[in-house]
């Protein structure tokens, strides 16, 4: 039902016509509009919108055609980060805040133990066309930080900060992205501003599946440049 009340507001906001003449309604209710209004012919300025990416939230996730339950608050474009502080893996102890102060990209997989999350951790690593030298890149996942630094060694990676979830799944029960029914984080790509702020989020629908990469990359640039 929201869906089709913003689908109208949207359509009252494209129409030029005279609508800020008349009274604005919803199913009949009167409504009142606050703040500046546009006119037709102005150029809209100093707007800064949240930037968004990806449907996950929107949809049923699922682990090869079977729904899963995604549990925790809700990680959402345009919000801060969650303080979480997760071992590294010489079990040392990084507070996701200190990204700060540059462009952040959170790969978060399942298990690194798998073709898929694989892929995705090495396709963080050897296509980011140069974003390893201007923005943090992170993989996150449940795995052990031992196992995390077995990986790391075995596939030859050195341009990614490994961080594991294992101890309470503190950051997959801050940013919605713990599977209720295996304990493991579901594939996402984050990417955070230089103060945190999430401005791209993906969340897969179906966990067997890669995420878009390449858009993370290129949002990670855009804000990069501004």
């Amino acid at each position: 039902m929201l869906h089709k009340i913003y689908g109208s507001l949207i359509l009252v906001l494209i129409f030029a016509g005279s609508s800020w003449g008349q009274g604005v309604t919803l199913i009949g209710t009167p409504m009142t509009s606050i703040g500046e209004k546009a006119r037709v012919g102005q150029t809209l300025s100093n707007i800064r919108l949240p930037i968004f990416a990806g449907s996950g939230w929107r949809q049923a996730v699922t682990l090869r055609g079977k729904p899963v339950t995604l549990i925790g608050e809700k990680a959402q474009v345009g919000q801060t980060l969650p303080t979480v502080s997760l071992p590294d893996t010489g079990l040392n102890m990084i507070d996701l805040q200190s990204f700060k102060g540059k462009v952040t990209i959170l790969s978060v997989v399942p298990s690194l133990d798998t073709p898929i999350c694989e892929k995705q951790t090495h396709l963080l690593s050897e296509e980011n066309k140069g974003l390893d030298q201007t923005a943090n890149l992170v993989t996150i996942s449940r795995d052990l930080p031992f196992a995390q630094k077995r990986f790391a060694k075995g596939a030859n990676i050195h341009n990614i900060q490994f961080l594991s979830d294992y101890r309470d799944a503190e950051f997959g029960q801050s940013t919605g992205l713990l599977i209720e029914e295996n304990r493991l984080l579901a594939r996402a790509v984050i990417v955070l501003d230089r103060d945190g702020v999430i401005r791209y989020l993906e969340v897969v629908p179906e966990l067997a599946q890669l995420p878009e990469m390449e858009k993370a990359f290129h949002l990670a640039r855009s804000l990069i440049s501004n």
